[in-house]
């Protein structure tokens, strides 16, 4: 029987989960709710997408007349994935969701304490089995627990280093983002460290991150103290048999963020979303005077990567036991090799 999912939020993140859910075959999309008319309600109202009402709202004056409110939506779903602004989601856990013993996901603007567990799929899939409640780490947390799971599954990390090179706002955001500035985040280590170890705790790691004019993508530059010894040529293969993590390389004229998104599109992805992790080839290295030094260069869509995690977390919070299984499920509707 299917799972029947409801959307809480319909911007950058819902609507890829909405299109994300209705591709699987083993869920049902039952709604997404709006709090206001745009051009998201048009594209969820021509896709056939129900939508609910958050509160007073101008939908029927621009000719969308609305499937029922939150309640309503509430009553059919087995599972609400919460998209909404950072805060939002837990007041909706609080005010909505608990009461109905509605089981919700919400996203990484939320603090780990407000579920008790974080997720990253190919990391932690059986700690979301069965919850009530789930947090999907933000993009850039997504990304460095991608790579660097992987990592000390073959070699095992002492210590990690890494900066984020943060995009200053998304493609459609007119309202956020430095024009004619860097802008450095002046906290040591900046939130991403302790984030990434609510899904690997025994990772030792201190961040940095700041943020540039643009909107394509993130971009991180990671120093990893390895236990055992590496050779680039290991870790390029090491990459390439990780799922979710795409090796790009100068030779395929893919030398930046903006060449990356481009491939994106002309792979006829959605929305030219690319949710893997993408390490450049020749960004990787190996300290020649000791070779348990590895340094390495990843862009992370931050639209995109964390799309395929609420996918795989609907179904461990619905008691799915095989992750592996569940990635591939995952990996298959999205193109993913």
């Amino acid at each position: 029987m299917a799972i029947k999912v409801g959307i809480v939020g319909y911007g950058t993140i819902g609507k890829r989960v909405a299109d994300a859910v209705a591709m699987q075959k083993d869920m049902k999309l039952i709604g997404v709710t709006a709090h206001s008319y745009s051009f998201n309600t048009e594209v969820a109202k021509a896709k056939g997408y129900r939508i609910f009402t958050m509160g007073e709202n101008d939908l029927e004056l621009n000719g969308i007349v609305p499937d029922g409110d939150l309640n309503s939506l509430l009553d059919d779903a087995d599972v609400i994935v919460d998209a909404t602004p950072k805060k939002i989601g837990k007041e909706n856990i609080e005010k909505h969701y608990r009461p109905r013993k509605i089981k919700g996901i919400v996203q990484g603007g939320e603090k780990h304490q407000v579920t008790g567990t974080s997720f990253v799929a190919q990391c932690n899939y059986d700690k979301a089995l069965n919850r009530d409640y789930v947090r999907i780490v933000s993009c850039n947390t997504t990304g460095l627990c991608r790579t660097l799971h992987a990592v000390n599954e073959k070699y095992g990390v002492a210590s990690v280093h890494a900066t984020m090179i943060r995009r200053g706002a998304d493609p459609g955001d007119i309202h956020h983002g430095p024009i004619n500035a860097i802008v450095p985040v002046l906290e040591m280590p900046s939130h991403h460290g302790p984030d990434v170890q609510t899904v690997l705790p025994n990772v030792e790691i201190f961040t940095t991150a700041l943020s540039v004019p643009s909107t394509l993508m993130h971009l991180h530059t990671l120093t990893v103290d390895l236990k055992k010894k590496a050779s680039v040529e290991d870790v390029v293969e090491l990459f390439k048999n990780s799922t979710r993590i795409r090796v790009v390389r100068n030779a395929e004229h893919l030398r930046s963020t903006a060449e990356i998104m481009e491939f994106a599109r002309d792979l006829g992805r959605i929305r030219g979303d690319m949710p893997e992790i993408c390490v450049w080839q020749e960004a990787i290295g190996i300290t020649a005077n000791a070779h348990n030094k590895l340094l390495y260069m990843q862009a992370i869509h931050q639209e995109s990567d964390v799309i395929p995690e609420n996918i795989d977390c609907i179904r461990s919070m619905m008691g799915f036991k095989d992750g592996q299984k569940s990635i591939e499920m995952t990996n298959e509707s999205f193109g993913i090799r």
